[in-house]
């Protein structure tokens, strides 16, 4: 039977599914109080101090380097796979709208990586969108970094870059062997990265930059490996206000205001 661990970021006590294949990891450990029966990321090797701003990868670093398993996953408190056709709402369990290892087994075939269906910017291209929201010149020291370390792939971050849609939010399935390779490649790139970009006077929103231009790095990973994806419904387990995180994307395009929280 596979051994298929899905990590639940999380930085509070929350309601999380109660399956065997979900293992809830409290990000931030290093700095913030502990949360009874969640597995800490600060333990064994970790970067748990780097929370505020790798945000969930902190997570996924740990399930990297201590985890022995055939499968590894991300998701958030906030944001799960969810099975086809489903929605959350607070009168329903959980359980019954997440994914779990009984629904994925027909992918499981050592080598498709299991993401959530692309976040289609329409009006923006995933460069744009980043630089009206945050700072262009994040991606640019990006690219810098990736000439420097890797760049056998320049050309897939540059045609990323240039598309409107993207898997985003960190999160995916893969076969083990398959995210390991993704990490040896991820993280060095944004410890240098971190080298060259001053936080000292972001905002603690602002400076967690780093888990998120990891999500744009995650689409020129699969571009340049020609990764085998399967696309899973995205499930929300909080109430989303589209319409004003729709009116805050429409700001951000046509009168450059930056967002200044999440939404």
């Amino acid at each position: 039977m596979m051994d298929i661990k899905i990590l639940i970021a999380t930085h509070k006590e929350s309601n999380i599914p109660n399956l065997d294949c979900y293992l809830p990891v409290q990000v931030g450990a290093e700095i913030n109080g502990n949360i009874t029966n969640y597995q800490k990321d600060n333990t064994l090797y970790n970067i748990s101090e780097l929370n505020p701003y790798f945000s969930e990868l902190t997570a996924l670093y740990w399930g990297w380097k201590n985890l022995s398993c055939d499968y590894l996953g991300l998701v958030h408190y906030r944001r799960y796979f969810g099975k086809e056709n489903v929605k959350y709402r607070e009168d329903v369990d959980l359980n019954n709208l997440v994914i779990s290892s009984y629904d994925i087994k027909g992918y499981l075939d050592n080598k498709t990586v299991l993401v959530p269906k692309k976040r289609n910017y329409y009006i923006e291209s995933l460069y744009s969108h980043y630089a009206n929201t945050f700072d262009g010149k994040h991606l640019d020291i990006t690219k810098s970094v990736i000439k420097k370390l890797t760049p056998e792939y320049i050309d897939s971050f540059d045609k990323v870059m240039r598309q409107k849609k993207g898997h985003m939010f960190n999160m995916y399935i893969a076969p083990k062997h398959i995210s390991d390779n993704y990490c040896e490649w991820l993280f060095p790139i944004l410890f240098e990265l971190q080298n060259n970009i001053d936080t000292s006077n972001m905002t603690a929103f602002e400076a967690r930059l780093f888990g998120r231009i990891s999500e744009l790095l995650f689409n020129v990973w699969i571009e340049k490996n020609g990764i085998i994806t399967q696309e899973l419904p995205l499930l929300d387990a909080f109430k989303v206000n589209w319409l004003k995180k729709g009116g805050a994307f429409l700001m951000a395009k046509f009168f450059k205001k930056k967002y200044k929280k999440s939404f």
